[in-house]
């Protein structure tokens, strides 16, 4: 397993992508640390300029050599060098580069709110396009990325049938019940087999934030692939920052193995926002009565863990269906768990506009 100077020692060649100096030589390098039990190792990097795709390209090369001398898996946070430093080295030369702009620019207002869940089969991706649609609803300007590369099927669940636009070097999503998508459903064949390894995958997502047109956005939703692998690690490590929702379905297995992705959001340094318990019982429409198929108090019990609350409970329910309009996950206002979505969209506009 590396140590943590031969972490620095493969770093610290690296170089700012701004300045174009070695993280070495800028002191770039703030903090390393290693859990060796896993094989994990953690940097935070000062950089002369935060945000876009030289952050994103810096991040690439630092997971890739850093996997390649021995780690499992890499967290990066980043943070700008002093001011007098990045002076020091750019001087007074009329070739600064320009402001990076754009969806991760440190100045974005967007709200970032990934949906993760420990394992597949809970719901995720249906709490995911549910709680954009219940955004869009409340009239907020919401973008959604399915970024369940292997996984994806967001533009199947809300009846999209169409394909993004391009308007020169720009992807334009596709926009559906008030939502703007981006999914990798757009790129592949139809039920292709995605196998792309890491790196590919990785540039992939980085397209989905930087070369899509999203437009000013009150809400960026992401719909992370289940677990806690690479993917979803190089996510977190993109975003500036985000809050995370967790999904889980009442039994207790499945609330146990829920908590790694919590404990990946923290681990990471992004916030939880709650829970939202999936799955949590069937009701009888001839006699009422509730059925709890899967088990009860593991969405609080999650909750209690992460020390976090229930955003709200979900019944198992088959959304009402409009002919003219299919789109076979939406609920609609008028279903029960369309006004709990409903509901939990108020609860988060509550909770991020504070």
């Amino acid at each position: 397993m590396l140590t943590v100077e031969e972490v620095k020692s493969l770093v610290g060649k690296v170089k700012d992508p701004i300045l174009d100096v070695p993280l070495e030589e800028t002191k770039g390098i703030v903090n390393v640390t290693i859990k060796e039990e896993i094989a994990h190792v953690s940097v935070k990097i000062a950089i002369a300029q935060l945000g876009g795709q030289p952050q994103l390209d810096l991040q690439m090369a630092i997971v890739e050599v850093l996997k390649e001398n021995g780690a499992n898996t890499v967290g990066i946070r980043f943070e700008e060098l002093p001011a007098e430093t990045v002076e020091s080295y750019r001087g007074t030369s009329k070739d600064q580069p320009q402001t990076i702009e754009g969806l991760l620019s440190k100045d974005n207002p967007v709200e970032f709110i990934a949906i993760a869940s420990g394992k597949g089969g809970v719901g995720k991706s249906t709490v995911a396009v549910n709680l954009a649609v219940s955004l869009a609803r409340e009239g907020k300007k919401v973008g959604l990325v399915d970024a369940d590369i292997y996984g994806f099927s967001v533009p199947d669940m809300m009846g999209i049938d169409e394909r993004p636009g391009v308007d020169g070097k720009e992807i334009i999503p596709v926009e559906r019940h008030g939502v703007k998508v981006i999914s990798m459903a757009f790129f592949v064949e139809e039920n292709a087999p995605v196998i792309w390894r890491g790196p590919m995958l990785g540039k992939m997502l980085t397209n989905f934030f930087t070369e899509v047109r999203w437009g000013d956005l009150d809400y960026l939703i992401l719909d992370l692939p289940p677990g806690t692998g690479d993917v979803a690690l190089d996510v977190h490590t993109m975003l500036p920052s985000s809050k995370e929702i967790i999904v889980s379905t009442p039994h207790p297995t499945a609330a146990f193995v829920a908590a790694r992705a919590g404990a990946m959001a923290k681990h990471t340094e992004h916030s939880i926002l709650g829970v939202i318990e999936n799955m949590s019982y069937f009701e009888s429409k001839e006699t009422g009565n509730k059925e709890y198929v899967f088990g009860t108090g593991g969405g609080e019990k999650l909750a209690d863990e992460l020390q976090t609350e229930l955003l709200g409970q979900l019944p198992l329910e088959q959304p009402s269906w409009n002919p003219k309009d299919f789109s076979p996950s939406i609920y609609q206002t008028e279903d029960r768990l369309g006004k709990i979505y409903q509901d939990i969209a108020q609860q988060i506009i509550d909770k991020t506009t504070k």
